[in-house]
């Protein structure tokens, strides 16, 4: 396993990371065994996986006291990250916040916290002066964000630093690279990935966007006519998996599957610390365990983004994957 210092830090964390949100269950994930949550820690910890990431927002803590059992005995091998929610944002909520992250994560300090989405309503440097005071306590170690456009994260970095900036980032999703990116790379915040595989997309499980389920298929890319899309564009499915034909041409000239090719990808581009992967089980963790060796050739990464390109350039310039009216700015 590679390991990554998070931005101006020494904290080393692995380059693939457990994130921990299907832990929860609930709406978005459906029924979830908290012993095999726990058991999937304990094999991402057995793998070489010392990067955990949760929020509070992910059923109501659930998540969190789920990893904080999984860490039980372990808690020395492992880097906790989690966020505080939008609505925590005054300095008040925010040390609450932590204060109930704590208890659920059974720990006295968090290792990256993160403001989870922008509130624009609360100026972030009275959010970030909270931060940086429970950083000096002790009970946080570094801080991030996440869910930061170009403008957010520039606003937040004339007033002081963060760390590490989270968002959506794989070979389908990739309006980072036009301008937060590039930001990211010049003051040094690393970036964390998160839906890798597209929800699924670049697993190559689906032949086509009516094989998705309905709570999946409201991202962008997908036609506002689905059932829970709110977002009133057209989408772009046919450009999706038209790539996706490509992509599978390339994987197995690669000779591994689509999911560990398009890991790889990722983890080898410019400015990326860390790429969350959401695995439910351990035996979904083990699918994921090609990639964490695989090295693509440049022909071969140039090939991939080749492929997504018509993707990238439909999807524009909005980094929210769900909505036309984007909570990043």
């Amino acid at each position: 396993m590679e390991y990554r210092k998070l931005g101006k830090t020494d904290i080393e964390v692995s380059v693939f990371a457990l994130g921990c949100w299907p832990f929860a269950g609930g709406a978005v994930w459906g029924e979830q065994d908290d012993d095999v949550s726990i058991a999937t820690v304990h094999a991402a910890l057995d793998a070489g996986i010392n990067f955990f990431d949760t929020a509070e927002g992910y059923e109501s803590g659930h998540s969190e006291r789920v990893l904080g059992l999984g860490l039980e005995g372990r808690r020395d091998e492992a880097i906790i990250a989690t966020k505080v929610s939008a609505s925590h944002l005054k300095p008040a909520d925010i040390v609450k916040a932590c204060e109930r992250s704590l208890e659920n994560l059974r720990t006295d300090y968090i290792d990256l916290y993160q403001i989870h989405w922008p509130n624009w309503e609360v100026p972030i440097e009275v959010s970030l002066q909270a931060l940086e005071e429970l950083k000096s306590s002790g009970k946080v170690r570094a801080i991030g964000v996440s869910n930061f456009g170009i403008q957010d994260l520039g606003d937040l970095l004339a007033k002081g630093h963060c760390e590490t900036n989270q968002l959506n980032y794989g070979l389908l999703w990739r309006v980072v690279e036009h301008e937060i990116l590039p930001l990211c790379d010049d003051r040094d915040v690393g970036l964390i990935c998160y839906s890798p595989l597209a929800q699924g997309l670049l697993t190559g499980r689906y032949a086509s966007a009516d094989e998705v389920p309905e709570g999946l298929a409201r991202t962008r890319w997908y036609s506002q006519d689905r059932p829970n899309a709110t977002h009133g564009e057209e989408g772009c499915e046919a450009e999706v998996f038209e790539a996706l034909d490509k992509i599978r041409g390339i994987h197995e000239g690669v000779g591994q599957s689509m999911a560990t090719v398009a890991l790889a990808w990722v983890r080898q581009q410019q400015g990326v610390t860390t790429v969350l992967v959401g695995s439910r089980s351990p035996e979904e963790l083990a699918w994921n365990l090609p990639a964490f060796d695989l090295v693509l050739s440049d022909d071969v990464v140039s090939e991939l983004s080749a492929a997504t390109e018509t993707v990238k350039e439909k999807i524009g310039l909005n980094p929210d994957p769900w909505m036309s009216q984007s909570r990043m700015r």
